[in-house]
């Protein structure tokens, strides 16, 4: 049951090229940049990355996206990353884009073996009808569209809906960043590095975490574990200079009266 590893390297060494990863963090929160750096340093690339953005330009997910590993990206905001915005209007990438609360659902339905779901959300757009660009050819032009997604009217509390279907996400990988776990992969998230964390974690067939602090089985409180460790097969203690790399998106400053 005891699931460390001594480094991110031995945690990551043999996830193949072509593989795809579900990365937890949210901008520059609750981001596994030493698992990410460790594919970056093993050569891994061709990859598919499932997550709410790509960090920002050189660094989190950002990393790999200007080495040029990450083929294909679902995610829900390009927004901060000016390189994920330029490779995607060049076709060096293509991107899924997923309304953010469709995008955790779609991890957590994964994690828990649920094939897909119904939700109102993007019913009569474009997220429904199809069309959304995927793909850029080198000349700007659109190439790959998304097709269209099964709807239906449905009764929910007495009132006809429409919804449209979306599917699950089974990820072959995910990664997180903890700021504590137990040996057994029980995990504990730090305020708004719950976000995504979890449902990635929950959505890997094998997921790795990093974490600030590795404890003994029975020393976190089972009210307080975020994510069950059922869900965690690997985990790497950071030290406390990886642990404490915590940049800022953005400053705001002014002058002292």
């Amino acid at each position: 049951m005891d699931k460390t590893f001594a480094s991110a390297e031995e945690a990551v060494a043999d996830i193949p090229s072509g593989s795809t990863l579900a990365v937890g963090g949210f901008g520059l929160v609750g981001v596994p940049i030493v698992l990410i750096r460790a594919l970056l340093a093993q050569g891994t690339d061709h990859l598919e990355v499932v997550s709410n953005n790509c960090g920002v330009d050189n660094w989190g997910l950002g990393e790999l996206l200007a080495a040029g590993r990450i083929d294909r990206i679902i995610a829900s905001y390009i927004g901060e990353n000016k390189e994920f915005a330029r490779q995607y209007l060049t076709g060096e990438v293509e991107v899924e884009l997923t309304p953010q609360g469709t995008l955790a659902e779609r991890l957590r339905a994964g994690g828990v073996g649920i094939p897909g779901f119904f939700t109102a959300t993007g019913f009569g757009t474009a997220v429904s009808e199809g069309g959304m660009p995927w793909r850029y050819d080198a000349d700007g032009e659109v190439i790959l569209t998304s097709p269209a997604k099964e709807t239906r009217v449905l009764s929910s509390l007495g009132e006809e809906r429409e919804y449209v279907f979306e599917e699950a996400i089974r990820a072959d990988v995910g990664l997180v960043r903890a700021a504590k776990g137990d040996r057994h992969g029980n995990l504990v998230f730090e305020k708004s590095a719950r976000n995504f964390n979890p449902l990635a974690g929950m959505s890997g067939r094998i997921t790795i975490a990093e974490v600030d602090e590795i404890v003994e089985p029975g020393e976190i409180d089972p009210d307080q574990v975020h994510l069950p460790g059922i869900y965690v097969d690997r985990i790497v203690q950071l030290t406390p200079e990886q642990a404490s790399e915590l940049p800022i998106e953005k400053t705001t400053e002014r002058a002292r009266p």
